[in-house]
């Protein structure tokens, strides 16, 4: 596959780097000349200097017989008209764009962006997919990391394991003896700062992180036998009411149970559009690094904290100072990757990464196969992909102990009709299943080759 990605920024880079990774013909654009070339000296892809938005510059990318188009520069308005002077001039099959600015985003301006409009088949919100991502750690409070799969049936729990933990030195193969009907798995494990598919024989030690994949019945019963209490959160409070805080603060306004939220945001003009748009959330308008401004926000009683200003060290320092106060959770938003070994050290419970979960929603769309959901975990070191077998896909019609799966690849679950089952070696995989699988990124493309569909089924 041909893939043009324009903004060689973090996003674009991470993107270049799976899609080269798998053997596709990928060019990077940016303005950036520097940006351009770390790219083209780290990995297998060619770059092209210029805006990514002129014609020209296109053509020299290659857009004649490009098979599709990422727009994930800086400006909105540069990746819009980008997608559209691909469908114009160039009648590029799939075009993907990194919109940030809600208010293209609206449903009352919803042909903008369709066939009709700017011609843009995918629209990639960082600030929607950043919201959700948060409002799912607070679902989890007791997890580093959690994304939902097979239509919320199914979750990826993140766990760090501590000395309590009740079954610390024991063969994971014993953890189906112990809890027969537990439908989880632990697909994967990060041990000084290696991840690893763990075997049946591996035993988990105090320290370690591990990945869970467990049915949504049964999160709750998962975290208690990894040590982990489990409690309803009914206070939060939210640092910073940009588009991310106002979408987590409307999301939980609309929730059937009553949770209580108060934002603190320190620019007076955003706080009064934040209160104009809620209703029941408190807006303080306040430094959120200030301990009386944190103290009027009844921090100490808070069940979670979430800080999402635009600015990593903040955010961090905030956090720091929500749990020295008596905040039960604390959960950061966090730009720079390199920040991410400081969390543990801070004593901070979980932390977003934007990237990251751009990076994934991208991945979920250009993914070969039925695939319909791909979440990207660590530094892009594995994936959780969900996908669709078909009748043509080699996993059709065997057994999932007679599929020679690499060694870094588990299934966490299998999804037949709406019913999520725990994966066993006698469990058949047909046509019409959904299937998630664990895949270090060494094994990705192979996985993709065991998804993909033979020529003949179109």
């Amino acid at each position: 596959m041909k893939v043009i990605i324009c903004g060689a920024g973090q996003v674009g880079w991470q993107i270049a780097r799976h899609l080269s990774g798998e053997n596709n013909d990928v060019t990077l654009v940016d303005t950036n000349a520097d940006l351009v070339r770390r790219a083209t000296d780290t990995l297998d892809v060619q770059g092209v200097v210029g805006f990514a938005s002129h014609p020209d510059v296109l053509e020299k990318a290659g857009a004649r017989d490009a098979d599709m188009l990422i727009a994930a520069t800086h400006s909105d308005e540069v990746n819009m008209v980008t997608c559209q002077v691909a469908r114009t001039v160039f009648d590029i099959n799939r075009k993907i764009a990194r919109i940030r600015a809600q208010n293209y985003l609206e449903p009352m301006y919803g042909n903008l962006t369709n066939q009709d409009g700017l011609a843009i088949d995918v629209v990639i919100s960082p600030e929607r997919e950043v919201a959700e991502a948060a409002l799912q750690r607070l679902a989890a409070p007791a997890t580093f990391d959690t994304e939902s799969f097979m239509n919320g049936r199914a979750q990826l729990l993140g766990i760090q394991l501590t000395e309590d933990c009740p079954v610390l030195n024991t063969p994971l193969r014993q953890l189906n003896e112990l809890f027969p009907t537990l439908r989880a798995i632990v697909v994967g494990v990060r041990r000084e700062d290696r991840l690893f598919a763990p075997d049946p024989g591996d035993q988990l030690y105090a320290e370690d992180q591990i990945y869970v994949f467990t049915h949504i019945e049964d999160v709750n019963r998962a975290l208690e036998i990894f040590g982990k209490k489990t409690k309803k959160q009914e206070r939060v409070v939210i640092v910073g009411a940009g588009n991310v805080g106002l979408a987590v603060a409307r999301a939980l306004e609309a929730r059937t149970d009553r949770i209580r939220a108060k934002i603190i945001e320190k620019n007076r003009a955003t706080a009064e559009i934040a209160a104009d748009m809620l209703e029941r959330t408190i807006v303080l308008h306040g430094d959120g690094m200030d301990s009386d401004i944190l103290a009027e926000a009844s921090v100490d009683r808070a069940d979670a904290i979430l800080a999402v200003t635009d600015d990593d060290k903040t955010n961090l320092l905030v956090a720091v100072r929500a749990k020295q106060a008596g905040c039960q959770m604390t959960i950061a938003l966090v730009n720079d990757p390199t920040l991410a070994p400081l969390m543990a050290p801070l004593n901070i419970d979980a932390y977003i990464n934007p990237r990251a979960t751009t990076v994934s929603s991208i991945l979920r769309y250009i993914r070969h196969g039925r695939v319909r959901a791909v979440y990207s975990i660590g530094d892009a070191e594995a994936e959780l992909i969900e996908a669709q077998v078909l009748s043509t896909s080699s996993l059709a019609g065997r057994l999932i102990r007679d599929i020679e799966f690499p060694e870094g690849v588990l299934v966490g679950a299998v999804m037949k009709g709406d019913k999520v089952l725990k994966p066993t070696g006698d469990l058949r995989i047909e046509a019409g299943d959904v299937i998630a699988l664990f895949a270090m990124a060494k094994d990705v493309p192979e996985v993709e080759g065991l998804l993909q569909v033979s020529i003949d089924f179109f």
